[in-house]
């Protein structure tokens, strides 16, 4: 097999780094929408703290299948007009749909799910199942 030189290979990738360095404030490559969160443990339940900014919470879709828990949002964020010849340089902030989903331990007592959205976070409260629950076994 040939192998390129590696002067060759730098030509191959010149021009690729030429057109990333021409436009230095746009990304890429934008990274997929996810939702942030927090999650703690403890003997009862999982508490989850999800960031859901510009959603509603009739917006908002939480399901529960044993110990996978999955989220997801229409997200609404605000829309900006740029004046007359503006142009945007830097774009962050995102609107449509995201998602994320994750796996627990236990699993979850789905009809003892509490979950609260203030100020832009979503809060779960998940309980763990009753039978899910670990626990030690003395040795006899």
């Amino acid at each position: 097999m040939n192998t390129p030189p590696r002067a060759d290979a730098l030509n191959l990738l010149l021009p690729d780094l030429l057109r990333r360095l021409s436009h230095p404030l746009t990304l890429a490559d934008p990274l997929p929408p996810q939702i942030r969160l927090d999650l703690t443990e403890n003997d009862r339940d999982y508490e989850v703290r999800a960031e859901l900014p510009g959603a509603r919470k009739e917006d908002i879709s939480i399901t529960i299948d044993g110990s996978f828990v999955s989220i997801a949002a229409q997200v609404h964020g605000e829309h900006e007009e740029t004046d007359a010849g503006g142009r945007v340089l830097i774009k962050e902030t995102m609107r449509g749909r995201v998602s994320r989903g994750f796996s627990l331990a236990h699993e979850v007592d789905a009809g003892r799910v509490v979950a609260r959205l203030q100020d832009g976070v979503l809060r779960l409260t998940l309980p763990k199942r009753e039978s899910s629950r670990s626990r030690t076994i003395a040795v006899q």
